[in-house]
Order: C-alpha cells, then structure tokens, then sequence
C-alpha cells in the first residue's frame, strides 16, 4: 500500500481530478448557478388620452403610470418607450424586446366610467415573444403580470378611497369595476410551435449537430492518415474536405427530418432550415479538421472545452449572464450564432438578424477551408514501406 501511495501517478491523479473539476465546475455552473436578470428589454406604449374630469382639468392616468412603472429601480428590467402598437410589434420582430406594456387610448375614460352608472372599464395588453428565448419570456411575463396587478391594486385602492367619500352604497357592478379598475389581454407572438421544447430547440439542434460533426471530423482525420501514407497528403486533404462537405449535407438534412418527422418537431420551412443548418455544420466540420490537421488529437481536448463552456450559456438568455461571460463567452462563441440564426429561420421567418449569423457562419467557414488547404502544403517527414530495405518504395507520411 505505502509503495503504491508513493507512485508519481497517484499525485497525478490527485491534482488531474481537482484540474478537471475546477475546469468542468466553472464551465458547468460558473455562469449559471444564481443568475439573475438584468435590464431586461421591455416595450411600454402608452395611447392613453388625458379624459376630461367632472369637477374641470384632467385625468392623464397613462402618464402618471408610465412615470410610476420607468421609477420602478428594483425591478430588473429596461424599458423601451415606444410611441404605437405598430411599433412595438416592430420591435418584436426584430427580436428587441421581450414583450410589451400597452396601455390603450381609452385608459383614463376608462378610470373615470368606474364611478358612472354604466362602468365600461379598458383593457390593458400584455405581449410575450414568445420564440426570442423561453428564459426571457418567463421572466418578462412574470413582471409584466406582476405590474398589471400593482397598478390595478394602486388605482383600485384609490377609486375606492374616493368613491368612499361620496356615496354610501354603491352598486354590485360598480363594486367589481372598482376591484378590477382595467381588465388585461395577453397575447403571445412568434409562438414556438408543437414540441419545440419551449422554445430550445434551436440549442438541441445545434449541439447534436456540433457533436455529429465532432465524430466525423475524428474519423475522417483518421482516415486521412491512412490514405497520406497512399497517396500523398495533398489528395488526401482534398478528399477529407469533399467528403466532409458531402458529409455535413447529408448528417443536417437527416437532423432535421428526423426531429420533424421522429419527434414531431414543427419547422416552418424545413429547407431552409436545412441549407442553414448545412452551412452550420460545414463550418463546425471545417474548423474541428482545421485543428485536427494541424494539432492531432489533442484537438479534441480543445473542442471538449469549448462545448462545456459554451453549453450553458447557450440556454441563458444574455441578460442573465454576468458582463464578464458574455464579454469572453458569449461574443464569440459559435455555438451562438448558430442557435440565434436557427431561432429567426424558426420562430421568426428569417426576415431580420440574420445577417450577422451567416457572417459569422461564412468567415469560420471560410478561414478554416483555408487552414485546411494549408495543412496540405506542409512538409512532412518520409517513412519507408514495410521491409526496411535500402530499394524500398518510400511512402510519404504526414
């Protein structure tokens, strides 16, 4: 036992295990675990139109809300006033905002009416974007919910106060209205569809994509090998990028058939879905190979990590990331641009954002072709065919 505990492996092992650990711990959780939002993007539109009082002036409650809800510092969110519903709507398709406040033009007639024989209270909406993240949206819906009901239980406190002051019975009606100074309508936008796992697959698309592509750039790096030792490695090269290429094709179109057709993920417009998804996985293939080419194997100690650390960000909307993570992570991992360019093709048409993912997606792809190429050009050393002998054929390896 002593002159086993005494081996250098053993100490090793130790410090390899806590390596491993810290490493996977701040990939897995360090970005994750107590993540909070922070100013969340959320449109207020506010059409009210200032009602005439009985007693002279004005009631302007749209505005006196609008001040009480943007003074409102402990809740985590970023308000965007915008000027009309259109404008909201906009703004949703552009993926710019969460959801949206509005408060309609008969806001104030409709306070005032509470008091009348016939009360004829207004309707607030609350709109959740539904397919720009799942953990946004349920943020956003709880505090947009959360402050129809404050405001609702401040005006009602109010109305009470001064209706209490005046009449002494009032009727059941009026009673209700009081409680209820504005009723709500809830309207979701860019719904994610049937089993779409609440909006994430987009990120379930892209890591078994990523992970696909990851078991082909191993095997066809091997395969490489083989035929250097045949053929040369320029051919060699040549024919891991075409068959990868092919490859790629063919694994992103059979991903998404298989998710439409297997498990009844709805895709609004599959083949372009899969043109995208096929730029994706050729540049995941590229530059997985490109490091393949020029590291070996260790590469896939690098492409480990950066699928680790990359994970759970991917499920994190950005305002709950800390600023370091999306500073160092979030910018510029691939992963990213993938799942946000699957996310507008999805839910979103693919009418806006999209630019910037196909950017991203054509210069990985682009700068990996050429490390590729080059890999190729590199001169290698010369090994002899089996036998040894002085008049044997030389074979060029890598």
């Amino acid at each position: 036992m002593k002159m086993f505990v005494q081996q250098k492996f053993v100490r090793i092992a130790v410090i390899a295990v806590t390596v491993v650990l810290m490493v996977f711990g701040l990939a897995m959780m360090g970005s994750v675990l107590g993540a909070k939002p922070q100013g969340l993007p959320i449109a207020l539109v506010v059409l009210d139109k200032p009602a005439e009082l009985p007693t002279g002036g004005e009631l302007a409650a749209g505005g006196m809300v609008k001040e009480k809800v943007t003074g409102l510092a402990q809740l985590p969110v970023k308000w965007k006033v915008l000027g009309t519903e259109g404008e909201a709507a906009a703004a949703m398709d552009r993926q710019e905002v969460y959801g949206a406040l509005v408060l309609p033009a008969d806001f104030s007639a409709g306070l005032l009416s509470i008091q009348s024989p016939e009360p004829k209270p207004s309707t607030v909406k609350l709109y959740y974007n539904e397919g720009m993240s799942a953990q946004g949206v349920a943020a956003a819906k709880s505090i947009l919910q959360q402050v129809a009901k404050n405001v609702s239980a401040e005006l009602s406190a109010q109305l009470l106060e001064q209706v209490g002051q005046r009449v002494q019975q009032i009727s059941v009606g009026s009673v209700h209205a009081l409680l209820a100074p504005f009723g709500t309508q809830e309207i979701s936008v860019h719904p994610v569809g049937s089993n779409n796992g609440g909006g994430s697959a987009p990120n379930m698309l892209t890591q078994i994509i990523w992970m696909g592509c990851l078991v082909m750039s191993v095997l066809l790096f091997f395969a490489s090998k083989a035929a250097t030792v045949h053929g040369g490695r320029r051919s060699a090269v040549a024919g891991q990028t075409v068959i990868g290429l092919a490859l790629a094709a063919g694994a992103s179109g059979f991903l998404v058939w298989m998710a439409h057709s297997w498990y009844g993920m709805e895709i609004a417009d599959q083949s372009t879905t899969w043109l995208f998804l096929w730029l994706a996985a050729s540049a995941f293939f590229l530059m997985q190979t490109a490091l393949f080419n020029w590291i070996g194997i260790p590469a896939v100690a690098i492409l480990v990590l950066l699928l680790f650390f990359s994970l759970p960000v991917l499920n994190l909307a950005p305002e709950f990331m800390p600023q370091a993570t999306q500073d160092w992570l979030y910018s510029w991992t691939p992963f990213r641009y993938v799942a946000s360019g699957l996310r507008n093709l999805m839910y979103f048409g693919g009418e806006h954002g999209m630019g910037l993912s196909y950017g991203v997606l054509w210069g990985i792809a682009g700068v990996s072709l050429a490390a590729v190429l080059a890999s190729a050009l590199r001169k290698g050393r010369v090994q002899f065919a089996a036998g040894g002998s002085a008049g044997a054929a030389p074979a060029q390896a890598r």
